[in-house]
């Protein structure tokens, strides 16, 4: 007997956000590892209810803030039944030090954009941290990469265009 396609995709949604899934959800439990545990089955379980969410948007992004939404209900949910403010070792410093979602998207695209980055040839990367993360002209980076001008700039063409791909890969891009 094999897997079902959704065992499979639960599986894989597992194998490759699983890990930085339950860390987030540590942070923002104040290290309960049962109930991050709870809220990474839970957030995986959402997006196999929801494929479709999947399809129109990068995965990881949404897989985080659903994590964040689900932290934050059992919060609101606890305070509603009348359950006392956690204390802060129990996460409620976490909770009101969380950045709103725009941060939250904002941090995940960020992480997306290094990971693209880290996925370019050295010569590709260097050229891009250079002229885009330092600000330095073609000549100075010329200088400082010990390579002609022209280089520079034909390496900054093809970076570019090798970055742009593996943003659309992630979903990022246009």
């Amino acid at each position: 007997m094999g897997t079902s396609p959704d065992e499979r995709l639960l599986r894989a949604l597992y194998a490759e956000h699983g890990g930085p899934l339950l860390g987030y959800a540590l942070r923002l439990t104040g290290g309960d590892h049962q109930q991050a545990e709870d809220v990474v089955q839970e957030t995986l379980l959402r997006a196999w209810r929801h494929p479709e969410a999947l399809a129109k948007r990068p995965v990881r992004p949404w897989l985080f803030t659903v994590v964040r939404n689900l932290v934050v209900d059992a919060h609101r949910a606890r305070v509603a039944r009348g359950g006392r403010h956690l204390p802060i070792d129990d996460g409620q410093a976490t909770l009101a030090a969380l950045p709103g979602s725009d941060d939250i998207d904002r941090a995940l695209e960020s992480w997306t954009v290094a990971e693209a980055l880290a996925d370019l040839s050295p010569s590709h990367r260097a050229v891009i941290v250079e002229t885009y993360y330092h600000g330095r002209s073609v000549a100075d980076t010329a200088k400082v990469l010990g390579i002609p001008p022209g280089t520079v700039k034909s390496r900054t063409y093809y970076a570019l265009r090798a970055l742009k791909l593996a943003l659309e890969e992630r979903g990022l891009a246009p």
